[in-house]
C-alpha cells in the first residue's frame, strides 16, 4: 500500500522564500540564464536588487522556474531537491493554483 501522506507534503513560506533566492542565485550564476531572465521579466542589473525586496517577487522566480523544464531540472538537481519541491515552494507564497476556475 501506497503512503498517502507522501502526496500532500507542504512547505512554509520562509523556505519558499529561501529557495527563490537561491534559484535566483543559479539563475545569477550562468549570463546566458541571467540574460535570459532578465529579458523576460523586464529587469536590470540596476532595479533587480530592489525587485528582490518585494515579497511577490519570491514567487515569481519560482514561477520562472516551473515555466522552464529544463531550468527547473537542473536547478533541482543542482540543489539536490525534487522538482516538486520547488512547486510546493510556489504555492506555500501563492496558495494553490486551480486550473479551470473562472
Amino acid at each position: 500500500m501506497r503512503d498517502s501522506s507522501k502526496g500532500r507534503q507542504s512547505v512554509s513560506p520562509e523556505f519558499g522564500r529561501s529557495l527563490a533566492a537561491s534559484a535566483l542565485a543559479f539563475v545569477a550564476a550562468d549570463p546566458e540564464r541571467l540574460q535570459r531572465f532578465l529579458s523576460l521579466t523586464g529587469l536590470g542589473p540596476h532595479n533587480l536588487r530592489d525587485a528582490a525586496e518585494d515579497p511577490s517577487f519570491h514567487a515569481s522566480v519560482l514561477e520562472y522556474m516551473l515555466a522552464d523544464e529544463e531550468l527547473l531540472l537542473r536547478f533541482a538537481s543542482d540543489s539536490e531537491l525534487a522538482p516538486e519541491t520547488v512547486a510546493l515552494a510556489h504555492q506555500a507564497l501563492c496558495g494553490p493554483v486551480h486550473f479551470g476556475d473562472p
